[in-house]
């Protein structure tokens, strides 16, 4: 971890921590070059030993950096001191969409369409460059304060799930992954729209489709199991709504939407 008051590369000072997750711990940083607040995200010292996963991270990132939309939380610098590898991004002053769900137990059709529409955009902005996620899911969706929806860490999970096994390990992804990645299989954009399906379907209904025991057994669940239809839960969602959940989690990808583009 690294101390408050830390200078980064002669520029970012490290002013508080705001966040920790599987791979990396979060801080809010002071860009002394530019006057304004980010947030950089520092990887954990056990993926810093792997020099092909550095590198891998890196190129990812960098490739994120050149993605620039309202829905995609922006990336601005990547580098590396004393073996301190970090990402440097926009600073968003909001929640999870995981934290809002479970405040809200579930949200309303007419909340959750508005949610996944802007989520939608940023992946059509992202999959148009051909970035792929790979691990879309409410942790990774921020609510601005302002109401904007904002999703993070675009090609960092690539770099994870290339050069590790940890991401089903990581709380909450082995939830929203698609069949094909279960599988360890190849994935594409169609991967990101399956991981989308799961999150409306939790927002409308407050759970998650697959459940278990296991991250085994609930990765066996997504290429297995039948999904049970949000409106047996919550007998509100409209018919419309289902059928954009149950075309988006299709088991196999061809039977799924084939990009996220909002008509």
């Amino acid at each position: 971890m690294i101390r408050t008051g830390t200078i980064l590369s002669s520029r970012y000072e490290i002013l508080e921590q705001i966040g920790s997750g599987g791979m990396a711990y979060v801080y809010k940083a002071r860009d002394r070059k530019l006057s304004r607040l980010v947030a950089i995200k520092i990887l954990k010292e056990e993926f810093c030993k792997d020099k092909s996963f550095v590198a891998k991270f890196r190129m990812e990132a960098q490739a994120a950096a050149g993605l620039s939309h309202n829905n995609v939380v922006g990336v601005y610098d990547v580098g590396e001191e004393n073996n301190v590898h970090y990402i440097v991004m926009e600073l968003i002053d909001g929640i999870t969409l995981k934290e809002y769900i479970t405040r809200k137990r579930k949200l309303g059709t007419k909340e959750s369409i508005g949610i996944a529409i802007q989520v939608a955009q940023g992946l059509e902005a992202a999959h148009k460059r051909h970035i792929v996620h790979r691990d879309i899911k409410p942790q990774n969706i921020i609510i601005s304060k302002d109401g904007r929806i904002k999703v993070a860490d675009f090609g960092i999970a690539r770099a994870i799930t290339d050069e590790t096994t940890n991401l089903y390990g990581a709380a909450g992804s082995v939830h929203y992954i698609s069949p094909e990645q279960a599988r360890g299989g190849y994935c594409d954009e169609r991967s990101d729209i399956y991981s989308l399906g799961i999150t409306i379907y939790e927002m409308v209904t407050g759970r998650v489709p697959f459940d278990g025991d296991t991250t085994v057994a609930v990765a066996i669940a997504h290429i297995n199991e039948a999904m049970v239809p949000p409106s047996n839960i919550e007998p509100s969602v409209p018919v419309a709504l289902e059928q954009i959940i149950f075309k988006c989690t299709q088991k196999r990808p061809n039977q799924r939407y084939s990009a996220a583009q909002i008509s």
